[in-house]
């Protein structure tokens, strides 16, 4: 998050990251728990960031 609690990161990582096939995104604070959750189910990572509307880095 940056200084004014907006989402942010390295978007040309990112792309790299994506273009690997890993789901790549920024997420808030009040999500973190909820994904670690559902990384440690081995849940879609993809569909659980569509469920919370978190748009996807795109790799290129």
């Amino acid at each position: 998050m940056n200084d004014e609690g907006a989402p942010c990161y390295d978007h040309h990582l990112a792309q790299t990251f994506a273009g690997l096939s890993i789901p790549t995104f920024a997420c808030t604070p009040d999500q973190f728990p909820d994904l670690m959750a559902a990384a440690l189910q081995k849940a879609d990572i993809n569909q659980w960031a569509a469920e919370q509307e978190i748009v996807l880095a795109r790799g290129g």
